[in-house]
């Protein structure tokens, strides 16, 4: 039988590469496929024209979802409620193409490249009009992509030190509410007040980036308070591995191949990365979902981290598992 020491550098020597391994899958594979997959695109004019447009667009098989609208200010509102990223406009003058490239610009981009293209065929050129433009501090969007992974690293590390400092129950979750807070504060400070790169209402932006980091801390303590030190690593690998790639922060969670943008939208660097755009640059507007996707890890995580200091303090105590602990238990 080999020594528990040579059975260590085994296990070393195959789970780096495989590490290496899912992390390259994990980056490289959604980079290289991404494509519009039912792309939310609007279509508005006379219903002729309307139609002729549409069937241009179907052409590209899979890329869009059509959404139908009477006229150019039921698509302009569609695209600032985040219904569409972009709309068709069939006017008299020639094609129209209103575009929000603050909700990705890369998306906006392939609007213009797609519809341009479709329009060069036809003889016509096309009028490109951005709705809701990227703030001029930051007109590629690349503070919200970058923001995706200080975000993440600051969960995992308040989750990671909350646990090492054997912080439990209350005083653990009273921890992960107060950095996160912090990180609300401090990250809007910078990326609003200072950079200028977000330009909504400062208070909901604070919100949100501390309820992104209150979503993967607690995750991370929550799970290493019910099974243990290792629970910080696997909740870490879930988000740096899973949820960083799948958020769709640099394009959008359509143009990611499937599942993976659905899945991107359920884990919290997604969330927080849809949530963010539509606090900052379409005051609020469908911002419901991935609030309550956030709102769900936070609160699951911090459930676990109360269960998991009250379970703790049972054993240690020799209290049975049916009785009730105090207050002074849990904290």
């Amino acid at each position: 039988m080999p020594s528990t020491s040579t059975r260590r550098v085994i296990a070393v020597v195959v789970l780096v590469p495989v590490l290496a391994a899912l992390a390259l899958w994990a980056f490289a594979w959604p980079a290289t496929r991404t494509a519009p997959r039912d792309l939310p695109l609007g279509v508005a004019g006379p219903p002729a024209a309307a139609a002729q447009v549409e069937k241009g667009l179907e052409q590209h098989e899979g890329a869009f979802e059509i959404h139908r609208y009477a006229d150019e200010a039921a698509a302009r509102d569609a695209v600032k409620d985040r219904s569409v990223y972009g709309a068709v406009v069939v006017t008299p003058q020639g094609p129209e193409l209103l575009t929000a490239s603050a909700a990705g610009p890369a998306v906006a981009q392939f609007l213009q490249q797609a519809v341009a293209r479709q329009a060069s065929a036809e003889g016509t050129q096309v009028r490109t009009v951005d709705v809701v433009p990227a703030p001029a501090s930051d007109p590629r969007g690349a503070a919200v992509t970058a923001s995706v992974l200080p975000l993440a690293l600051a969960g995992i590390a308040a989750g990671a030190v909350v646990t090492l400092l054997g912080l439990r129950g209350v005083r653990a979750a009273t921890a992960l509410l107060g950095a996160s807070a912090l990180v609300g504060v401090v990250t809007a400070g910078i990326a609003d007040s200072w950079l200028g790169v977000l330009t909504g209402d400062w208070w909901a932006e604070a919100a949100v980036l501390g309820l992104s980091a209150l979503a993967v801390s607690g995750a991370v303590a929550g799970l290493a308070a019910l099974v243990g030190t290792a629970g910080t690593g696997i909740a870490a690998v879930a988000v740096m591995l899973l949820g960083n790639p799948f958020s769709g922060a640099s394009s959008a969670p359509q143009m990611l191949p499937e599942p993976v943008g659905t899945i991107g939208q359920w884990l919290p660097p997604g969330a927080g990365t849809t949530l963010l755009r539509s606090v900052a640059y379409f005051d609020g507007a469908a911002a419901t979902g991935p609030a309550l996707t956030l709102t769900w890890w936070a609160v699951l995580g911090l459930c676990a981290v109360l269960l998991g200091g009250s379970l703790r303090a049972r054993k240690e105590s020799g209290t049975p598992t049916g009785d009730t602990p105090s207050l002074a238990t849990v904290g």
